[in-house]
Formats: C-alpha cells, sequence, structure tokens
C-alpha cells in the first residue's frame, strides 16, 4: 500500500511556504503537494487541476484547505465527498508538521489528531503566558 499524500488547496499557493517550515524540522517530505488558486483561474479549470491530483492520491490521504467557504475548501468538499477523503479547512503549520510527521514516522494518517493539532495551535499568547505565570 502506497503511503498517503497530503494534497494543499490554498489561495495564491502559500501552502508551500508552510511546507518549508516543516522541511526544516523534519526534512523531505516529498508527499505534500499543492493546488494553488491563481487569480486568473476559473473555477472550472481549478477544479479540473484539483481533480486530476485527488485521482492520484491513495487510500488513507488527506486534503487540506485554506478558508473554510472558499473555493479552495468548496472544490475540497465537492471532491472530498466524490472521492471519500478527509478535508479539513484552517490550514496552520502545527496541522501540516502533524500530518507530515504521522507519514514520516509511521508511514500512516491518522486525520483526527491532525485536526486536533491545528484546532489547539490556536491560541492567545499573552493570556496563555499570563496563566502559566498564575497572573490574570
Amino acid at each position: 500500500m502506497d503511503k498517503p499524500q497530503i494534497l494543499l488547496l490554498t489561495h495564491g499557493g502559500w501552502g508551500m511556504s508552510l511546507v518549508k517550515g516543516v522541511r526544516m524540522i523534519l526534512g523531505a517530505v516529498d508527499f505534500v503537494d499543492e493546488v494553488p488558486l491563481l487569480p486568473e483561474m476559473t473555477l472550472p479549470e481549478y477544479l479540473g487541476k484539483v481533480k486530476a491530483q485527488v485521482e492520484k492520491l491513495p487510500e488513507g490521504s488527506l486534503i487540506l484547505t485554506d478558508v473554510f467557504g472558499g473555493t479552495t475548501t468548496n472544490v475540497g468538499a465537492k471532491l472530498g465527498k466524490d472521492f471519500n477523503i478527509k478535508v479539513y479547512s484552517g490550514l496552520n503549520a502545527p496541522m501540516l508538521l502533524e500530518a507530515c510527521s504521522q507519514i514520516t514516522f509511521t508511514g500512516a494518517l491518522n486525520p483526527d489528531t491532525v485536526l486536533a493539532s491545528g484546532q489547539e495551535a490556536v491560541k492567545d499568547v499573552v493570556a496563555e503566558v499570563m496563566n502559566a505565570m498564575g497572573n490574570r
């Protein structure tokens, strides 16, 4: 069985900047690809490009998108449903790092822990530090 892949769907292609950061921590992550939505693309054109990538994804792969309700997420939702692939929006560095770490170290992917990592990473930094110091 092929190891899972991660497909990023972002406006303008900023997801690959996150991948560069992940590479600094984990090294090569050749199982991550991106289909950026560019300003000149039509919806049918973007849908076609993403579908071509999704058709190549092995079972257990994951699609991560940037903005809930945006074109990237809507395209991901349609294809995720059609191809039975998990799709999560709100892409952030901890979410991507968790997914890449799982694939790198186990060859598998647990989408639930990837989602939890992304959700738990969003913090009010000042409040967290003040709470940790016992000051409120």
